[in-house]
């Protein structure tokens, strides 16, 4: 089998951020050749309530009408805050819209404050994690296009029709930064994604769990996540530094790709002069 690719995303800030800027950063990383963007779903600042907060679907589907080849993933969808019907409904939408280049992320969220303003329901984890194993249930039932009776605790639908079926159906990745988070992921999803720090010692807990599903490694995507704090920039950051051997790394490490975050223009700035120094695409990140 030929190793796949290793994939480089690019995670612009939401919070902060308007759309004219997310798209020009978004235009210029999809010239730059890096393979695609993300967006987090946030409603509002953790900080100054009044900084503008960019909303990630509308996002996404502004950004995927005006590129050709990046692809867009929400990064990740917060399973409390849209029923997963309309995530299905604006998945395919959106999987139109880009000529298939959706990579559907999601998670059971975790930002209680912004719960509480919108009057968004915040259950305990374990029901954000029933919840959000019963979301992709029931996003892959109308994926089919219906219809679709399934009883549900938290999402029943009777006789559900959802047309146009998105094609090709979008990978669902599900955000994992806890043992119990991976081995979710490793049920339910198309692949994994969590932080760079947990990693090495998450990965074998996903790939244990892979194996108790029944699950071949090689059918699902990892992604390995680079966050950045409120004051950090990607100054000095092995991925401006030297993102050929950085990818080299964690490729050997198992990961298929990467999601950088990046706050600022000038961080864009220096993934954009990295990109110029890149050898060809990095292969591998099989188990």
């Amino acid at each position: 089998m030929t190793p796949r690719p290793f994939a480089t995303w690019v995670a612009l800030r939401s919070i902060g951020a308007r759309y004219p800027w997310w798209r020009e950063q978004a235009l210029r990383l999809e010239q730059a050749g890096y393979d695609g963007v993300a967006c987090w779903d946030h409603f509002i600042s953790r900080g100054t309530k009044t900084d503008p907060v960019v909303e990630c679907w509308t996002t996404l589907t502004g950004v995927a009408a005006v590129t050709e080849r990046l692809r867009v993933m929400p990064f990740v969808l917060n399973v409390m805050n849209r029923h997963p019907a309309v995530v299905a409904r604006a998945a395919a939408t959106l999987q139109e819209v880009s000529g298939g280049r959706l990579t559907l992320g999601i998670g059971i969220g975790g930002h209680p404050v912004e719960h509480d303003a919108y009057g968004i329901p915040y259950p305990p984890v374990e029901e954000r994690v029933a919840r959000l194993e019963e979301a992709v249930a029931v996003i892959r039932a109308l994926w089919t296009g219906g219809p679709v009776s399934r009883p549900s605790p938290f999402y029943p639908l009777v006789s559900a029709h959802a047309f146009p079926v998105p094609e090709p159906l979008p990978a669902i990745v599900v955000g994992g930064e806890t043992p119990a988070g991976a081995r979710l992921a490793a049920r339910v999803g198309d692949g994994w994604t969590t932080g760079a720090p947990t990693f090495p010692e998450r990965r074998r807990i996903y790939d244990e769990a892979l194996a108790a599903a029944g699950r071949e490694r090689s059918a699902t995507t990892v992604l390995v996540s680079f966050e950045l704090g409120k004051d950090d920039t990607l100054a000095g950051s092995p991925w401006v530094e030297d993102p050929g051997d950085e990818a080299a790394r964690w490729a050997e490490l198992g990961a298929d790709g990467a999601v950088i975050a990046a706050r600022t223009t000038a961080d864009v700035d220096r993934l954009v002069a990295a990109a110029e120094r890149r050898p060809s695409p990095v292969t591998g990140g099989r188990a």
